[in-house]
């Protein structure tokens, strides 16, 4: 149970994590999917190559688009290709990159049922068992073209009674089987090589700019986790004090709460309505504010600071100075 928990707290430090451990449930999925799936030619000269085409890629098409919308960073591109022009400028870095990683998590999956397709052989089978030449396969002569088709197409179907002992039915599937087994795993041989080179590769590029896409993609990430951490305390803070000035029973903890103490900071901001929050919601969207954090220095500077100095001309003395920009002194 302990380790359980570690893993799902793994999984939950950051979006990244989480996105890949969906991808790694999406990739395990396709896999039981697959193998629990009751495939059945239909053995008709019109109807086996859709059906095999079909299952071998309508199936990775869903579980793609599933893996792009499963993806929270989707979202967060469509959010800021719409974005209107601010005072934040958008970087095209940064979307591309978000854009690849996205992609790439989205793909493992497909490919998985790809590859596991192409190593099974079945739909390879059902889709190309009417486009194999006869002339590699003897005893096939004396047909004519319809009887020929007809029997070709019932080659995936090995309890047929006219194909359940044909020595051609086991030649040509076994044919089929083979081919796709090898362009099975040419894909998976290339796909390894391919990240292995782009592995090797990495260090000769750019690394501090790879570092400043991936910083700023995981601050657009955890800028729209706060933002909606942040909304969800305010609305419950505004949502409470509607509630308490409703019922006039509570005038007591509504007083309490009202007095407020000295120096602790209210999440409301001066939002007293609807139609304010709503303008400020509207003004977070149209222009987000910059990326520069000098305005809160400065207002915290700006904040009255206490200092406590001693005088040695009196030695019972102290001097309290606020700083609020004025030099201002009492004595105390």
């Amino acid at each position: 149970m302990e380790k359980f928990r570690m893993v799902f707290q793994y999984f939950q430090s950051n979006s990244e994590s989480v996105m890949n451990g969906i991808c790694g449930l999406l990739a395990l999925g396709s896999v039981k999917i697959y193998t629990s799936f009751d495939f059945n030619c239909p053995c008709m000269p019109n109807y086996n190559m859709a059906y095999g085409m079909g299952i071998m890629f309508i199936p990775p098409m869903i579980l793609f688009f599933l893996g792009l919308i499963l993806n929270k960073q989707s979202l967060i591109i469509l959010e800021e290709l719409k974005r209107p022009p601010g005072p934040r400028k958008k970087n095209s870095s940064v979307l591309r990159y978000m854009f690849f990683a996205m992609t790439q998590r989205a793909m493992v999956a497909p490919v998985i049922w790809i590859i596991i397709a192409l190593l099974d052989g079945k739909c390879v089978i059902c889709a190309f068992s009417g486009s194999v030449e006869t002339q590699k396969f003897g005893g096939l002569s004396n047909l004519t073209g319809s009887e020929l088709q007809l029997l070709l197409a019932k080659v995936p179907c090995k309890d047929d009674e006219i194909m359940k002992d044909n020595p051609y039915r086991k030649a040509v599937s076994r044919y089929l089987r083979c081919w796709s087994q090898g362009i099975g795993w040419s894909i998976l041989l290339i796909l390894i090589m391919v990240a292995v080179i782009a592995r090797s590769l990495k260090p000769c590029f750019d690394h501090a700019a790879f570092l400043q896409t991936r910083y700023w993609s995981n601050y657009l990430d955890l800028e729209q986790k706060i933002f909606d951490e942040t909304c969800c305390e305010h609305a419950r803070d505004f949502a409470r004090k509607c509630i308490i000035q409703f019922f006039e029973s509570m005038h007591e903890e509504l007083k309490k709460r009202e007095e407020m103490k000295e120096g602790e900071e209210d999440h409301l901001h001066g939002i007293t309505n609807c139609e304010q929050m709503n303008r400020l919601l509207k003004s977070w969207y149209r222009s987000k504010p910059a990326l520069d954090v000098t305005q809160t220095v400065q207002r915290q500077q700006g904040k009255a600071q206490v200092t406590i100095s001693w005088d040695d001309s009196q030695s019972r003395s102290w001097y309290v100075t606020h700083d609020t920009g004025n030099s201002k002194q009492s004595h105390v």
